[in-house]
């Protein structure tokens, strides 16, 4: 049996990044997969695993990350992000993260809904 990759992940973002992930991994039985640290020596993202699900952390930060739009967000893998970034915009979405190319190879983009969601979406795919 393949395992696939999810392709839909919620996103959180701590104050205090290395305390939200050791809350998660403490009462919630979390499991660290990925931790990537900033040059500041602060969790700039980290994945972590509940069963075969994930979340993404970090910390919260200067607006330079498609996640720092807001305290939670949901990020979503998609094939074409320039197309989706069309269509959102040709629906009218609130573009919150401009189409950018992340130097760990992602492109991504995010908008907010009319409710107030942040969406997240771009060619990251989490290696298992």
């Amino acid at each position: 049996m393949t395992t696939s990759a999810p392709t839909i992940y919620p996103v959180l973002r701590f104050a205090d990044c290395e305390a939200g992930v050791a809350f998660l991994v403490t009462a919630f039985g979390f499991t660290e997969h990925q931790i990537d640290r900033g040059p500041d020596g602060k969790i700039a993202h980290g994945e972590l695993r509940f069963g075969d699900g994930f979340v993404m952390v970090g910390s919260g930060g200067g607006g330079e990350s498609v996640f720092d739009t807001g305290p939670q967000s949901v990020y979503v893998v998609v094939e074409d992000v320039d197309a989706l970034h069309g269509r959102a915009v040709a629906a009218g979405a609130e573009i919150v993260y401009p189409l950018t190319d992340q130097d760990y190879g992602s492109r991504d983009f995010a908008a907010r809904d009319p409710f107030g969601n942040v969406w997240a979406f771009g060619t990251y795919n989490l290696s298992l």
